[in-house]
């Protein structure tokens, strides 16, 4: 939890009030649906298998416990419909500025295009990262998400690195 950022607050959506809060371990299968309903995220894993299940809490329960880490979800009349990640890294680059980097940002399909995924990143941009002493917001973008990438561009985010990844690959456990 980063303890600066008071939580929950209420941010009005054109027709409907969003109930932006901390996720905790009641939230586990809605936030699991989430990554499911995203193709990009389910070609990778994410498919709500109930065995994956004991992965999905372990990981849950990390991220709410790193005090440089939140987990939020998004309401609309007590059901989930978005969540995202924020976690707080501090530097040395840029005169020692923190970072605020936001991960896993997810809106229920059936409810993108309704202004709450520009609610969140609002409140992100406006809120969290001042409240967390942070002078710049980054994030990362699958490059298959090009309607999200429009998204990001249209709330003033720049496309400004190209960004590497390296897959660990997972070994047995010895024993």
């Amino acid at each position: 939890m980063i303890a600066a950022l008071t939580l929950p607050v209420v941010l009005p959506v054109r027709d409907r009030d969003v109930v932006l809060r901390r996720a905790d371990a009641s939230d586990l299968a809605a936030l699991v649906a989430l990554l499911a309903d995203d193709p990009v995220s389910a070609a990778r894993g994410d498919r709500a298998d109930a065995d994956d299940e004991p992965l999905y809490r372990a990981a849950l329960l990390e991220v709410v416990a790193d005090p440089s880490n939140d987990l939020l979800v998004a309401e609309v009349d007590g059901d989930v419909v978005g969540t995202f990640q924020l976690t707080r890294i501090p530097g040395m680059a840029r005169r020692g500025s923190a970072r605020l980097l936001v991960e896993a940002v997810r809106v229920r399909s059936t409810l993108r295009s309704s202004g709450i995924g520009t609610a969140l990143m609002r409140w992100v941009t406006d809120v969290a990262a001042p409240a967390t002493g942070s002078s710049l917001v980054q994030l990362t973008s699958d490059n298959a998400r090009t309607d999200a990438h429009r998204f990001y561009e249209r709330l003033g985010f720049a496309g400004s690195h190209r960004g590497f990844k390296f897959p660990v690959p997972t070994r047995p456990a010895s024993g």
